[in-house]
């Protein structure tokens, strides 16, 4: 058995360097969505409980479309990057790297029919 010193122990085993980016998108996205969320809400208010021509007619608008499309995507990417930290702190193994790869691919492509439905309804 090899002498090691700690330091020589723990050696590769610290931060990835990636906890504080992850940390400050986040941060930012979160700060997004507190600007979004209510333009979103008083913005798809207007069109609810209207009928079908008149809700494509306000979605053809460039505000509401532009509102509910950042909204889309802002909060799948907020909902990915928040349950990637949730998966990383409590699933162990090789189920962890299948739970991140489902997950993104299940918050991402969820963005993309959003967007896809939303483009369909503008245009």
């Amino acid at each position: 058995m090899a002498y090691l010193t700690d330091r020589k122990r723990v050696s590769g085993l610290g931060s990835a360097g990636s906890g504080t980016t992850h940390h400050w998108h986040q941060t930012v996205l979160s700060a997004a969505l507190v600007i979004l969320v209510p333009l979103f809400v008083f913005t798809f208010g207007a069109a609810l409980g209207e009928p079908w021509p008149e809700v494509v007619a306000y979605y053809s608008r460039p505000f509401p479309a532009l509102v509910a499309l950042l909204t889309l995507v802002v909060g799948w990417i907020h909902f990915a990057k928040g349950v990637q930290v949730l998966i990383e702190d409590y699933v162990p193994g090789t189920a962890r790297k299948v739970a991140i790869v489902a997950t993104t691919c299940l918050s991402y492509g969820a963005a993309l029919i959003g967007v896809y439905a939303l483009i369909r309804l503008a245009l």
